[in-house]
């Protein structure tokens, strides 16, 4: 995948009525992605680092990840089709006998590869034409953090 990027962060989570809507940007453009409420809280938690009792799903990939030598190197929203965006997780792995190191794209669900992103602090990148084609939410991100909302 050799598509131009740009560098962003999430920004904030916020809870809504059917879910939670997740910030994205930097200090050009912010953005939306929904999603569910459960992943919404998963993605909190990685950012407040928040301790837990016992692990998440995604505290278990991590731990195979680190078990089989793998690494996130990044993750990428690449896509959007019918509003409904698309993510690539890049790993690189390296061989322990060969010392090779090779590099493995997953198909991921946004929410899956931001709260893995946040998790291992690994860079996120949005796709230009992706980036392009999304509304710019970065009057409503400063009102909401006008009006003091708590954002993550």
């Amino acid at each position: 995948m050799n598509k131009p990027v740009v560098e962003a962060q999430i920004r904030a989570v916020m809870p809504t009525k059917d879910g939670c809507a997740v910030f994205l940007g930097n200090k050009e453009k912010v953005f939306i992605i929904f999603v569910d409420q459960g992943m919404g809280a998963v993605i909190t938690m990685f950012m407040r680092e928040t301790p837990k009792e016992r692990p998440l799903t995604h505290d278990l990939m991590a731990n195979l990840l680190i078990a089989f030598g793998a690494k996130i190197e990044r993750v990428i929203i690449n896509a959007i089709v019918e509003s409904t965006y698309y993510a690539r997780v890049i790993l690189s792995v390296e061989n322990e006998v060969t010392a090779q190191r090779k590099i493995v794209e997953l198909d991921s669900r946004p929410s899956d590869a931001l709260a893995l992103s946040i998790q291992q602090k690994a860079p996120i990148y949005v796709s230009r034409d992706v980036w392009d084609e999304v509304d710019d939410m970065t009057p409503q991100l400063r009102q909401m953090e006008e009006g003091g909302f708590e954002i993550e």
